[in-house]
């Protein structure tokens, strides 16, 4: 048996020696959302609290393993009454489904600095399949340590993760959009 568990270790030391660790850094990172507001306008807002990291292999982004998760109750859209709306059960109902999360299941290249990273968004407890468009801003050394920048977007329509509210105007058009548009801009630093 102690023979089985050094042979399986043994193994696993240079995979995990090949493979590079980093995680975002909260100070310059940021989760923002855009909805439309009654046609003529947009409501921004953002999240607050959220945690992510990538793992991946030296040489190649493209094999990079992606994890994030935001917390739903830190929502802040520069209206009290409105956060709370969102919170309630009308929309992420934050007391059943108190995080948001992502896994990523593939990463392309499209071009020397842009990739598409495929993945599984959860919301409400439902997961559904997104694309993000993301830009490596490049990598660098700097307060000590290794830095990676990236700019990632998405487009989801909010009522395929059961955020159902759906009052209508005169004009029969809704008050809150049906899609969202999802901006992340975070650094990450590589852990040692």
């Amino acid at each position: 048996m102690k023979m089985t568990i050094l042979l399986f270790l043994t193994g696993l030391t240079p995979l995990l020696a090949q493979s590079q660790v980093w995680e975002l850094d909260q100070s310059h990172t940021s989760v923002q959302f855009i909805v439309q507001h009654m046609v003529i306008t947009e409501v921004v807002g953002r999240f607050s609290e959220f945690s992510g990291k990538v793992i991946m292999s030296e040489e190649e982004i493209t094999s990079a393993q992606i994890e994030g998760s935001v917390k739903i109750e830190s929502i802040n859209t520069d209206n009290e009454r409105r956060d709370g709306h969102l919170q309630s059960e009308d929309f992420f109902y934050a007391e059943k489904y108190p995080e948001m999360t992502f896994k990523s299941t593939k990463v392309e290249k499209t071009s020397p600095d842009t990739y598409q990273i495929s993945g599984d968004l959860t919301i409400r407890g439902i997961t559904k399949t997104v694309v993000f468009d993301a830009k490596h801003g490049g990598t660098i050394t700097a307060y000590g340590s290794l830095r990676m920048g990236w700019q990632a977007t998405t487009t989801i329509n909010r009522f395929d993760f059961g955020l159902q509210w759906d009052k209508t105007m005169d004009t029969g058009n809704l008050i809150v959009g049906e899609t969202v548009k999802i901006n992340i801009n975070t650094e990450l630093i590589k852990q040692n």
